[in-house]
């Protein structure tokens, strides 16, 4: 499911991806909600307190536990993945997206999911969003529509999609212990203490020594759940 640094931004109501800064300061945040006041949620991140600048233009969605076997020809979906052996890529985690999401930061770009904020594992992480096809096409990992997939006993360490996208396509491996989550329709009241969040905008010092995000979209894990982006 890529949030952030897309190549365009997409106008969808349930939850659009804001373009993603390539270089500079981070456009995500990832972390947990301790306050929620006024236009204003307080989030505990590694690196510190952040404040998300909600406002009328902020998207919510929210995230739900969801298993490999959701996963179909034509689904939607988005995944973060690093480089495997086999020259293709290994998901991280793997987000299904609404039909009335479809077509969501569609396409395969860097991501910063990692202890380092760009690695994971020594590997520079992407996200790819697109659709997923049947297995005979399977190429690559990339957000967008899944299509047929090979079982775990033929691939031995997971399944394998092909997920496409405007201009390309990507085979992507799928552990079986990797988190998998869907998409929902959301809003505000699901920002309480102690939800797990990734806010999607624009940060910036606040001009008291910490952090703010101006929040244009916010996904926020459904009961207990950690959004795996």
């Amino acid at each position: 499911m890529r949030i952030l640094a897309l190549g365009s931004c997409l106008a969808i109501s349930l939850l659009t991806v804001p373009c993603v800064a390539m270089a500079g300061t981070p456009q995500r945040v990832r972390g947990v909600v301790t306050s929620v006041a006024a236009d204003n949620a307080m989030i505990d991140t590694i690196m510190g307190p952040v404040t998300a600048q909600l406002s009328t233009r902020t998207g919510y969605a929210g995230v739900i536990k969801a298993s490999l076997t959701d996963i179909h020809a034509q689904s939607y979906i988005g995944t973060a993945a690093v480089p495997a052996s086999d020259g293709h890529l290994r998901a991280l985690e793997v987000t299904i997206f609404p039909e009335a999401m479809r077509g969501t930061g569609e396409g395969s770009y860097p991501w910063d999911l990692g202890k380092s904020g760009s690695m994971t594992n020594g590997a520079v992480s992407s996200m790819t969003n697109g659709t997923v096809m049947p297995a005979s096409h399977a190429s690559s990992m990339t957000n967008g529509t899944v299509g047929a997939m090979r079982p775990e006993s033929v691939m031995g360490s997971g399944r394998q999609i092909t997920v496409t996208y405007k201009g390309g396509s990507q085979i992507v491996s799928l552990p079986s212990t990797i988190p998998v989550v869907r998409l929902e329709p959301g809003d505000r009241s699901l920002l309480v203490p102690g939800a797990k969040v990734v806010v999607f905008g624009p940060v910036s010092e606040d001009g008291h020594g910490g952090n703010k995000v101006e929040a244009m979209r916010v996904v926020v894990g459904e009961g207990g759940i950690k959004p795996p982006m």
